[in-house]
């Protein structure tokens, strides 16, 4: 594939040849790369505003469960649908500085499209006064694997189709080559963090904020590798979710909704698969990792008690985990702030065991 580059062992540095508009020394990328950051945080401010007026006249409002916490009632009508400014500000900042010269670049902006226009359409069919509740689960997960399994292959096929990466790095170890087992554990990792991030996209700021920081830490472990192209994506990412966060603060004017979630989590995993330190996935997003577990063992052990005692038995007061949290008393900012000190604590953990 014509512009895509093999990557180099882990920890290595990768010189690339200048061309575009970015430079070609690692150090000079990061200092053009949190310049563009801030580009990209000043762009999403400025599409922003009409995006989420655009989306009140269309009547974009966001659904709230009846079953969930009584004070989330109020947050019905809230338009949802906020992550196609994310999207649009990553893919324009992108197709300028980050394309030409650096076409592997290609693959996490589409797999951020298209999974951005699944997660819209899914928030579509689920607004209020609709006829349907969303996009049934398992059409959306068929179409998600369909997208995670072709992001796989071509970050696993050898060049000219793909990136040739068929290794995994393992903290204290070592990097090992596991062969056609990289494409489904790729595969299985999108799709996971893809719906883990979604989980967590359910109190304002929470799933942006803890996004924005894992990209800060895959951004500074690509910078560590010195590739260049994955570095100015991090970054960009991280200063388009700043940008978004400015309309989601608390009183949120606007939801990420699935069109965020999905594609935020899915562009997190390819970039981190492109580092090559995806088994720090679970680390540097360990807020994701802990909403999802609390969903599944909250679903095991109903049906397990039930099947034991007769009656389901829950483990947590509501999940996902925040919910947890929000029915003993903490409030919603008290919730969004702790977690954002958890995900900076295991985003600097991530990042030094990638150093090792």
């Amino acid at each position: 594939m014509s512009g895509f580059v093999s990557f180099p062992p882990v920890g290595a540095v990768w010189p690339v040849p200048a061309s575009g508009l970015m430079p070609a020394d690692p150090n000079e990328n990061m200092a053009v790369s949190l310049a563009l950051a801030g580009l990209a945080f000043i762009l999403t401010l400025i599409i922003g505003r009409p995006i989420v007026e655009w989306l009140r006249r269309q009547k974009v409002g966001k659904q709230i469960r009846i079953d969930g916490p009584q004070t989330h009632l109020v947050k019905t009508g809230t338009p949802t649908m906020g992550g196609v400014m994310v999207a649009i500000s990553v893919v324009m900042v992108t197709a300028v500085f980050n394309v030409v010269g650096r076409l592997s670049m290609l693959l996490p902006i589409g797999v951020l499209v298209v999974t951005a226009v699944l997660g819209a359409v899914d928030d579509r069919m689920n607004l209020v006064g609709g006829a349907r509740r969303g996009m049934a689960g398992r059409f959306k997960f068929a179409w998600l694997t369909v997208f995670a399994v072709v992001a796989g292959l071509v970050l696993h096929l050898p060049d000219p189709f793909g990136l040739g990466l068929h290794h995994i790095a393992v903290p204290f170890l070592g990097r090992f080559d596991i062969g056609w087992l990289y494409l489904p554990l790729a595969a299985v990792a999108i799709i996971g963090t893809a719906n883990a991030v979604n989980l967590t996209d359910g109190l304002d700021t929470l799933a942006g904020g803890t996004a924005a920081i894992a990209f800060c830490a895959y951004g500074i472990i690509a910078f560590q590798q010195g590739q260049v192209g994955v570095v100015t994506f991090c970054f960009t990412m991280v200063g388009a979710l700043m940008g978004f966060l400015w309309f989601n603060a608390h009183p949120a004017q606007v939801f990420m909704g699935d069109t965020g979630s999905l594609a935020i989590g899915a562009a997190l995993a390819t970039a981190a698969f492109m580092t090559g330190q995806w088994l720090l996935l679970p680390v540097v997003g360990a807020v994701f990792m802990a909403e999802t577990l609390s969903v599944m063992l909250q679903v095991a052990w109903f049906k397990l008690s039930r099947r034991l005692w007769g009656e389901g038995r829950r483990l947590f007061k509501m999940t996902p985990l925040h919910h947890h949290f929000e029915l003993l008393g903490w409030s919603e900012t008290q919730v969004t702030v702790r977690f954002w000190m958890l995900g900076m604590m295991a985003g600097l953990i991530g990042v030094a065991l990638a150093l090792l």
